[in-house]
């Protein structure tokens, strides 16, 4: 409980930022993907999947020639083979450098200003090209969705009468009940229960997990209602988003062999940006949308 009799300041309540008053390239904190790989044994030189990161930030400003402010939906998009990750609140300070910048030339060629200055910087800090494009706000209406046809674990009925108690990653709920499939039918389900935190200020991080598994020739698979226990599982990790996904990758790539596979997450926005990873076992698998950074994908309703 907060102490009322305390000042604001000295209180949960009165951390602050101190944000940048000018264009900061070097605030930008670039975070080895390494440092999450090495425990699921992934190798950075030859990595079990394909995918890339998709970022939108929300709250991109600067100025223009005149001194007037131009805004806009900030996408970009680098690849899961880059050898560093951004950490988001450094980029959320970054970005907040450009408010007061001042392009050099009108709206449309001092869009185009920032884009190059962006990219430029994202990619020196990654160590891997960046695609960087500026949409207006209401970019969504007449977005796609490239997930629609996927079912909500949920929903559905063999999911009804969970119970769990494990909220900490573990394997093993996967091998609890293992169903036989199809093999020559890939089946596509969702949830919206993903729930992790984050790996540096333990904030909790909302979103949704869609997942297409294609079963290996045996057919065999994690039923319906293990798979969704063990999504719920995961809302007690501190870990960055782009790691939940090679996470979930990994486990169900160890430890039934799919045929095809892919995993992406959609994380709400928190601090103006969202971050949507995705991990595939072949390009064309994964949701091209998603990762260009000239598309706009439909959202959740709780973005």
């Amino acid at each position: 409980m907060i102490d009322n009799n305390l000042p604001i300041e000295a209180t949960l309540l009165g951390k602050r930022t101190e944000y940048p008053k000018q264009y900061a390239p070097e605030i930008l904190v670039a975070v080895p993907r390494r440092l999450n790989r090495e425990q699921y044994n992934i190798q950075d030189d030859n990595l079990p999947f394909v995918g890339g990161d998709a970022w939108h930030a929300y709250e991109l400003s600067w100025l223009n020639h005149r001194g007037m402010p131009s805004a806009g939906l900030l996408k970009i998009v680098y690849p899961a083979s880059s050898p560093c990750i951004i950490e988001s609140k450094s980029l959320k300070l970054y970005l907040n450098s450009l408010n007061m910048h001042r392009t050099a030339e009108s709206n449309d060629n001092g869009k185009a200003e920032i884009i190059s200055l962006v990219s430029h910087d994202l990619s020196s800090a990654i160590g891997a090209p960046v695609s960087i494009s500026i949409h207006n706000h209401d970019a969504y209406h007449n977005a796609v969705d490239p997930f629609k046809d996927y079912s909500v674990l949920e929903s559905l009925p063999e999911c009804q009468e969970i119970e769990t108690d494990i909220y900490q990653e573990d394997p093993n709920i996967l091998l609890s009940d293992i169903q036989k499939s199809n093999p020559n039918n890939a089946i596509h389900i969702s949830s919206h229960l993903l729930r992790s935190n984050c790996k540096i200020t333990h904030q909790p991080d909302w979103g949704s997990i869609f997942i297409h598994f294609k079963p290996a020739k045996d057919g065999s698979m994690p039923s319906l209602a293990s798979l969704l226990k063990y999504i719920i599982s995961l809302r007690g990790e501190n870990h960055f988003h782009e790691e939940i996904c090679e996470m979930v990758y990994t486990r169900l790539h160890s430890l039934f062999h799919p045929s095809e596979l892919c995993v992406t997450c959609i994380y709400t926005r928190r601090g103006g940006i969202d971050i949507c990873p995705s991990r595939a076992s072949s390009e064309a698998l994964l949701p091209t949308q998603l990762l260009r950074s000239e598309t706009i994908i439909q959202k959740l309703a709780r973005q």
